[in-house]
């Protein structure tokens, strides 16, 4: 009978861990064009994942022009998903960032050809962030 206690024990115990994370707030914090102009709110240490349409293949790409490092810090390369395999598809260009410090900064991304530098960028993207 007490071996029995034992193991629902355990068992009750790793439910009760397996819910917990569960509950915990997501590493990653997910945007799209339809959260342009937002204050966005989250933790040290979670990733914002901003995730834009775009067409590498013409030469424009999203760029950062305004930031705080401090803040945020880029992590890794930008990423593309074209739409399809046909050449020159459109797709989704993400970009992701790590919360490195508590503070608040103006995020603003740039749809441009790089070497355009005179032209104003075909779109812009811009968030308020505030890291807690």
């Amino acid at each position: 009978m007490g071996f029995k206690r034992i193991v629902a024990f355990i068992i009750i115990s790793l439910v009760l861990l397996i819910l917990c994370f569960s509950c915990s707030p997501s590493k990653e914090f997910k945007l799209d064009a339809k959260d342009n102009g937002r204050k966005v709110e989250f933790e040290k240490g979670q990733i914002l994942v901003i995730s834009l349409e775009a067409n590498p293949t013409t030469g424009y790409r999203w760029e950062i022009a305004e930031h705080e490092q401090h803040v945020l810090r880029q992590v890794g390369e930008a990423d593309f998903e074209p739409e399809s395999e046909a050449i020159g598809a459109q797709g989704i260009q993400t970009l992701r960032f790590e919360a490195v410090n508590v503070g608040k900064t103006a995020l603003k991304l740039v749809y441009r050809r790089s070497w355009e530098e005179d032209v104003e960028p075909l779109e812009t993207f811009s968030i308020k962030v505030v890291v807690r």
